[in-house]
Formats: C-alpha cells, sequence, structure tokens
C-alpha cells in the first residue's frame, strides 16, 4: 500500500491533466497513488486517464460520477483511500518534483504527535511567488483557525491529512447546490485537532478562467444553504476573531437570503443576536447588489 495518495477530482479539464501528469512521474520519491475522480466530465477525460492507467508508470485509479460538485468527488474518492495520506491537488495545478518526497519526511518526524490531523505546505506561482504569504513561524503547531483565519493568512495553501481522521469529517452536500468550500471542513477539524505548517512550497497554482477560484462568487450564490452552513461553521466556534465573525454573519444573512429564508428563521439559527442585528441592514444592500450584478445576468 502506498503511504500517500494523491486525489485530484476534475471536471472537463483533460487539457491540463497531462501537466499533472507529468509532475507526477517526475517525482523524487514514487511511494504514492493518484486517484482521479471524473464529477461527470464530457469531454475526453476518461480515454485521457484510461490510457495512464495502461501506462502504468504510476498507479492511478480513475472512477467517474455524475456531476454534482468538486466536493462530491471528493466525498467518494476519500471514502475509498486506503493510504496514511490524504493530498488534495486539482487539475489545473500541479506538483514540484520533490512533493512527495518532502512530504513523507515531515511525516516521519511529526506523524505521532498528539492531536495532529495533518500537513499544510505552501503554493507557489509558475514564477516562483509564494501564493499570498509565508507562514509566520516555520514549522508551527496549531489549529488551522488560528494560524490561518486568525492569523490572516490567506490565500490557498497545500493541505495533505491523515486519511482516517478526514474520513470522519465529509464535505456536507445539499441538494441542487454543487459547491462547498474546502475551509468548512478545515474549521471543523480546527479545534478537536492541530497541523503542522511549513514554510515549503510543494505545489505550483495556476489559478484559471473557469476554475472555482475564479468564479467563485456566482457558484456560491447557487449554493446558498451551504455557503450559510460554511458562515456558521465560523460563528459556532467562540476562537473565531471578532473581525471573521463579522464577515461571516454578513455572509450568512446574505446567503440565507438567497436561500429565501425569512428574517425570523435566520435569526434563530444563530447565537450572537445582536451581531446578527448589527449586521442585518449592511447584509440587505449586499444582496441586493449581489443580486443585481450576479444572478440577473447570468444564467445557473
Amino acid at each position: 500500500m502506498s503511504s500517500i495518495t494523491i486525489i485530484t477530482p476534475t471536471y472537463n479539464r483533460a487539457d491540463l491533466l497531462p501537466r499533472l501528469y507529468e509532475s507526477l512521474l517526475k517525482q523524487t520519491r514514487t511511494d504514492f497513488e493518484w486517484m482521479v475522480i471524473d464529477d461527470g466530465s464530457t469531454d475526453n477525460t476518461e480515454e485521457l486517464i484510461q490510457s495512464y492507467v495502461s501506462e502504468n508508470k504510476i498507479p492511478v485509479y480513475y472512477e467517474k460520477k455524475p456531476n454534482a460538485g468538486k466536493h462530491t468527488a471528493l466525498n467518494l474518492g476519500i471514502s475509498k483511500i486506503e493510504s496514511r495520506l490524504t493530498f488534495i491537488v486539482d487539475s489545473d495545478d500541479y506538483l514540484t518534483p520533490d512533493a512527495v518526497e518532502i512530504i513523507l519526511s515531515y511525516d516521519e518526524k511529526y506523524r505521532n504527535t498528539d492531536n495532529l490531523c495533518g500537513y499544510s505546505f505552501l503554493r507557489c506561482h509558475q514564477d516562483g511567488r509564494v501564493n499570498t504569504a509565508y507562514f509566520p513561524e516555520d514549522e508551527k503547531i496549531d489549529t488551522y483557525l488560528s494560524v490561518r483565519i486568525n492569523g490572516n493568512i490567506g490565500g490557498d495553501k497545500a493541505e495533505v491529512f491523515f486519511t482516517d481522521i478526514l474520513k470522519q469529517y465529509p464535505f456536507p452536500v445539499f441538494e441542487g447546490e454543487k459547491y462547498m468550500p474546502e475551509d468548512t471542513v478545515w474549521m471543523q477539524m480546527s479545534g478537536p485537532y492541530q497541523m503542522l505548517h511549513v514554510n515549503k512550497s510543494i505545489y505550483i497554482c495556476d489559478y484559471l478562467d473557469g476554475g472555482l477560484t475564479n468564479t467563485g462568487r456566482r457558484m456560491k450564490i447557487y449554493s446558498p444553504k451551504g455557503m450559510m452552513f460554511r458562515s456558521k461553521v465560523y460563528l459556532d466556534d467562540p476562537a473565531t476573531c471578532m473581525k471573521v465573525q463579522v464577515k461571516m454573519m454578513l455572509l450568512y444573512n446574505i446567503y440565507g437570503k438567497f436561500a429565501e429564508y425569512s428574517m425570523g428563521e435566520l435569526v434563530r439559527k444563530v447565537r450572537q443576536k445582536w451581531l446578527w442585528a448589527i449586521c442585518y441592514l449592511p447584509s440587505l444592500i449586499l444582496y441586493t447588489k449581489w443580486k443585481r450584478n450576479y444572478t440577473d445576468k447570468e444564467n445557473k
């Protein structure tokens, strides 16, 4: 059994998957497998990945499912993973040649640390610039909430999780909605578990037109119940700093309006009634603006 599974949820990315595949072939350690979960692609993704399976240069597992969103593809794939570590790598990104080697070297050092659920490394752009920011302290062990959220370290990082723990936190699924941010789960794991934060870049990101990152707001508007759930995860954690609580209360109300909840239903679901009252009017203004800008001109 491999030590680590690199899981890639994908949808119509046959033109980009070869770059990721080539980066996997160049890894300096080969103790990994690649799992591709196809979320209903209509291009030639299946034929492409099956050709990689036939090449047998690295272990490749492929499964196709009906289109329902990245988070559902991750739930399916993670439920099948048997390796100790799970590394989510998007189909439009790729890895540095030493990525697996770096991950396993830190795992050998820290795997027996109490209450640890995984490792957070850096992503960089193609020109070598670190995505958003370094961690303020290298090899710091603390919660996702403390380091990333309250520490104001924005941007995507490269998270590697202990599979047995990750399996305990499946992505919430709401009928008819196809988007659920990954930080919803990272926040649920934060508190019970901590992560090791490492200032090493192992992941090269390429934010493309049509990717989830660049189409985010419209995706979120059409997944309002999921986005409300995400906001509540932050609001329900008493360690969340006030700045983030205000932001999440605004988002909770905005997406609640898109989900067509009444004012009474919204206020009953939160414990910070005073913060809800302060944020309600500004959230109505933002809701009106977003509805005009992101729904009237676009189809679902």
